[in-house]
């Protein structure tokens, strides 16, 4: 241990504590060395390198100074032609001796001894070894050629007067502008410089021919024709112009072989210059160049990030971004890593897009591709992910690393995200706006389930249309339609609002439905100036402030509309009988003008809300009607609103104490206690008091708590609602908690039961047969296909599948591309989609960007696709609202005091109100209430003069008491008819009438003869389908499930559904359509300070629930 420690070595006298307390006194007498670094770069040659060579700014300048100095020698020579006096004889002296002045030849010396100073100064600070590599260069040559005879004229000043070919110099000053340029790209960090470079090289390499061409002709014919600089310009331009007038020919051979010799040169040189220069105008645009930094500076321009841009992409951001008027001068940067496709070129080169769309091949990693983007001087930046990838969660990455890149090169633009999974959206929480794919998919398939097409809804509200989609079709379910899809979300403050501005200091309610009397626009909600939350239908609690911006719901926005009162249409004899039928239009008296709608303006000041318009029903029937609807009140009357403690059981509907003691222990209200992902919005839902063992969560499998193996051994109460998807990812919690929140009744909670692989054993057991609707999310594994098209393939199929199976089933599916929805539900030989498609095809011909929305599946709102809300992302450069109302329309956030998105169905005992008005003021007064839409379902009823389409024989004889015997013969067969199974007697029949056809055959005529193969082919569809019906009964009976429910001909294709957004005040209600309501946060009426009144609340709550669903 003592030797050990002995071996020890001393410390440094820096360390020890003595030389810490006196000072560092030994520091003289240590034996360190100082080492001084990079003393190679100390030397004077490289001191010279750094200053001629390798400093830009000083390169820079030397290589100014030395073009400047090439250019004087060319222009001395000019002077000394110029000042030379013709010769007298052709002898050959003249060629080699020329007259030149003694200041000029001091000039001229002068350049000489200081271009062959720096060029024997740049060749020894270059030298790497190899002298001869320096000697032979050319540049080297041509300097010794052009500067040794003048500093030789020094010393015998009898070659003072011999000829130097001084004009050789501009091949010098070529090379030195090269040089120059390249210096100065380094200089200002410039590297998109070769197509600049290129043209430079060209443009000088030619001058320099033509130069050296004047120069070499003009002193070879100093013994010929004697021709001056101009003549010799003249002869140069004409003979490499091709043109060759032969007015000015050279005369010695001498001359004439030089201009063989310059011919040869050129016609070796430039091709190789133009070849070069086309090839990088291709690459330059194939990479789509730059977007100038002065255009930057002086005009407005936004830029789209994508993996790879495809036509209906590109497309819908360009109607949706140009469809607003104030953004018509602005300019879109496309920047994108990939080659531009063949058909997006195309595009581009329409005169309507070339002037506004730049398209720039580069990767928004890079600052360099992002510089030419000029994103630091961009209005906003959209960063859109690629949703055709398998591996979406990859996607997503890329996205977020985009987003990152943009945010550190620019922090101040705005930046307008697209994210494909929930769990990656907190990487990009700093963007001013975030879709998130699958959030807004899951909420609006959960809300389908609930809220019939409420996607369709949606999706009409976030496409910017002006309403004129359908208003040539003969269908007046279409023109309806199509007037009502123009609806969108606007704002203004309401001071400065003619809308609502005399609505200050009265209740939301009382504006709300005053305005839509008034005016027919739907105030659906408000936000306080120094608040950012927006509140949906705050309630009649809520009091309108001057500075309150107010969202309404109307054809076009104020700000487009003029104002006319009736008294000045009165007037004008203006008639209005066309909207006194039956079926309204949806707007009324609107006139449509290049974006300004004329509304006119009701008389109310006469008028209370108890007037001719809501009159009491007739005495005969008033014990079986319902009391006069109440007027809204300005100020809400705390007595009078219905309100209820959601956190008490106590607010259910109508059940008996036993139901309600069950439900107690079984379900609690509250937050959920896990979020599968940061940054999802906490929902107040019902919850089960305790945790479901994850072995019970197997419906098709027992465990050791129950011994069920299939749905209908569970009893479920409520029909179920069936989600068919790949994987259980986490967009699956937008699914769940919309379907759970607060605001449900108990009593209408739907069992969710998530089925992950749908074969025809998984479908019965889950109970397919007795669901309420089934969700089918589209395959992450197929969106990527060789054709983009065919992503679809496999969930349009599987769909197809189920409908012919079980055609009762509702079944709500989600598709990639929007195109692809006409194959929902298909039928080959029906008529009504045939015509349906042409009505298409003519939309799309007209500029709509909604041309799909007259299919059917879509108005019904059993399909959708989820790049269809890329617009609500393009939509919120205008209005930054946007993407909030829809969360809060979609369950996906929840304010305090903000409403949510319910509806309610029309039954034969509330058609007493007539008329969506009157609906409005009843739900105003009595709920708080703010209807936005109907969904309407008819049946198909028209004429085939009107639409080419047939009815089916149930139809026909359904109606021939109200039609005429020749009119029913016209619509008598249709090849899509399929119900005749519900009816046994007509099918027995036409089975006789068929088999006595079939014996008489030859007797028949053509038109008799296409009737049996009509009806042939109607038994052939029939038997098809009681196939496919005995197939699902005996593999239902093969597993052990009861057939009981199956109802295999309960088709529903004789009937059509489709949505009316904001529709007239005068609208006719009819039975069966589900309005659409924005319904008040129930937890703010809860009572703050009277809770003795908490009986008396929720007594009165029992009355409201029952109105929830019917008036």
């Amino acid at each position: 241990m003592v030797d050990l420690e002995s071996e020890v070595p001393p410390l440094p006298p820096r360390y020890r504590f003595r030389d810490l307390l006196l000072g560092d006194q030994g520091w003289q007498n240590d034996d360190r060395v100082q080492v001084e670094f990079y003393m190679n770069e100390n030397t004077f040659k490289e001191r010279l390198k750094l200053f001629f060579i390798k400093n830009q700014r000083s390169s820079l300048r030397i290589r100014l100074f030395n073009f400047s100095l090439k250019l004087l020698s060319c222009l001395l020579y000019i002077i000394r032609v110029l000042l030379e006096k013709p010769s007298q004889g052709n002898e050959w002296s003249h060629i080699f001796w020329v007259n030149r002045s003694l200041p000029l030849w001091g000039l001229q010396v002068s350049v000489a001894l200081i271009s062959l100073f720096e060029t024997i100064l740049l060749g020894y600070l270059s030298y790497k070894g190899n002298i001869w590599e320096q000697i032979l260069r050319i540049p080297f040559i041509l300097e010794i050629i052009n500067a040794v005879p003048f500093i030789i004229s020094i010393f015998w000043p009898t070659l003072r007067n011999l000829f130097v070919p001084v004009f050789l110099n501009c091949w010098l000053a070529k090379h030195a502008l090269e040089n120059m340029i390249n210096d100065l790209h380094r200089a200002i960090q410039r590297t998109q410089s070769a197509m600049f470079n290129q043209v430079l090289i060209l443009i000088s390499t030619f001058l320099c021919l033509i130069f050296t061409c004047i120069c070499g002709i003009q002193h070879l014919e100093r013994i010929g024709k004697k021709l001056n600089l101009f003549d010799s310009l003249y002869f140069c331009i004409v003979t490499f112009s091709t043109v060759g007038f032969g007015d000015v020919t050279p005369e010695t051979w001498s001359s004439k072989l030089f201009v063989v010799a310059m011919i040869c040169v050129a016609l070796v040189v430039l091709p190789i210059q133009f070849e070069q220069l086309a090839y990088l105008w291709m690459e330059r645009q194939k990479s789509g160049g730059n977007y100038s930094r002065h255009r930057a500076q002086t005009e407005k321009h936004v830029v789209l990030c994508v993996s790879s841009l495809k036509i209906d992409l590109l497309m819908d951001f360009l109607n949706e971004f140009y469809a607003h008027p104030r953004l018509q001068d602005y300019y879109v940067v496309i920047l994108c890593p990939t080659e531009m496709d063949v058909q997006v070129r195309r595009v581009l080169q329409i005169p309507m897009w070339s002037q506004r769309v730049i398209y720039l091949q580069g990767s928004a990693l890079k600052d360099q591709d992002l510089l030419r983007a000029k994103m630091d001087n961009a209005e906003a930046c959209f960063i859109l992910s690629s949703r055709c990838e398998v591996d979406r969660t990859s996607s997503d990455h890329q996205t977020i690393l985009r987003a990152w890149a943009v945010k550190d090169f620019a922090p101040n633009c705005p930046l307008y995200v697209q994210i494909l999974k929930p769990e990656n959206k907190f990487h990009i929480k700093f963007a001013d706006h975030v879709v998130c794919e699958e959030e807004f998919k899951y909420a609006m398939l959960a809300l389908n389930c609930i809220c019939p097409a409420t996607s369709t809804l949606i999706t009409l509200l976030v496409h910017t249309s002006r309403g004129q989609e359908g208003q040539q079709s003969p269908e007046q379910w279409q023109k309806m339609y199509g007037r009502c899809s123009g609806n969108e979300v606007y704002h203004i403050v309401l001071e400065e609002s003619t809308f609502f501005a005399e609505y200050e200091g009265k209740s939301f309610t009382y504006a709300s439905f005053h305005a839509h009397k008034k005016f027919g626009v739907c105030l659906i909600g408000v936000r306080r100036e120094d608040n950012k939350n927006i509140l949906l239908n705050p309630g009649p609690r809520y009091i309108m402030n001057a500075s309150d911006i107010c969202f309404y719901i109307n054809i076009t926005k104020e700000e487009n509309s003029a104002f006319k009162n009736q008294d000045q249409q009165r007037k004008s004899n203006v008639s209005r009988s066309f909207y006194h039928g039956p079926s309204r239009l949806p707007v009324h008296s609107i006139i449509a003008s290049m974006g300004t709608v004329a509304i006119d303006l009701q008389d109310t000041s006469c008028r209370t809300a108890s007037g001719p318009t809501l009159a009491l029903p007739s005495e005969g029937n008033k014990e079986l009607r319902r009391p006069s609807i109440a007027p809204v009140l300005e100020v809400a009357d705390s007595s009078s609103i219905q309100t209820c403690d959601l956190l008490s059981d106590q607010s259910e509907d109508e059940t008996t104490p036993d139901e309600e003691n069950s439900s107690n222990l079984e379900y609690a209200k509250g937050y959920p206690p896990y979020s599968p992902y940061i940054g999802s919005s906490p929902t107040f839902c019902h919850l089960l008091q305790e945790k479901v063992p994850f072995c019970c969560l197997r419906l098709d499998k027992s465990c050791q708590h129950n011994y069920y193996e299939d749905a209908k051994a569970y009893g479920f109460k409520n029909k179920l609602i069936i989600v068919a998807a790949e994987t259980a990812g986490n967009g699956l919690y937008n699914f769940i908690v919309p379907l759970r929140a607060y605001y449900r009744p108990k009593k209408e909670l739907n069992p969710i039961v998530l089925l992950l692989d749908n074969p025809l054993d998984d479908l019965l057991r889950c109970g397919v047969t007795f669901a309420a609707n089934m969700v089918v999310v589209d395959k992450e594994s197929t969106m990527s296909a060789e054709e983009d098209y065919m992503a679809d393939a496999k969930t349009i199929v599987n769909v197809q599948t189920l409908f012919r199976l079980f055609s009762s089933l509702s079944i709500i599916t989600e598709l990639t591309h929007p195109a692809n929805m006409r194959f929902m539900q298909f039928r080959a030989k029906d008529c009504y989609s045939l015509a349906l498609s042409k009505l298409e095809k003519k939309e799309r011909e007209r500029g709509s960007n909604l041309a799909f929305m007259f299919r059917l599946p879509f108005a019904a709102g059993r399909v959708f696709s989820i790049s269809m809300l890329d617009t609500l992302l393009y939509q919120s450069f205008v209005k930054d609202y946007m993407i909030s109302i829809t969360r809060l329309l979609l369950g996906l956030d929840t304010i305090p005091g903000s409403g949510f998105l319910c509806s309610m169905k029309i039954t034969e005992e509330d058609l007493w109100i007539r008329t969506y008005a009157r609906l409005y003021q009843k739900l105003c007064s009595s709920t708080g209430d703010v209807p936005i839409g109907i969904y309407r379902t008819e049946s198909q009823k028209l004429t085939t003069s009107e639409s080419q389409i047939s009815i089916s024989v149930e139809e026909w004889e359904d109606t021939k008491d109200a039609k005429e015997p020749g009119h029913h013969r016209s619509m008598h067969r249709n090849s899509t008819s399929s119900d005749q199974s519900d009816h046994p007697l007509l099918r027995r029949k036409s089975m006789q009438w068929a088999r006595r056809l079939s014996r008489k055959g030859p007797k028949h005529s053509g038109k008799t003869a296409e009737k049996i193969t009509q009806q042939r082919l109607n038994l052939y569809r029939r038997s098809e389908r009681q196939e496919l019906a005995e197939l699902v009964k005996n593999r239902m009976k093969h597993l052990g499930l009861s057939t009981v429910g199956y109802d295999e001909m309960n088709d529903h294709q004789s009937t059509l559904s489709y949505i009316l957004i904001n529709p007239s005040p005068d609208t006719r209600l009819e039975l069966n359509d589900v309005v659409y309501l924005i319904r008040p946060d129930p937890l703010s009426y809860l009572p703050n300070s009277e809770p003795s009144r908490k009986n008396s609340i929720c007594n009165v709550a029992v009355q409201d629930s029952r109105e929830e669903t019917q008036l």
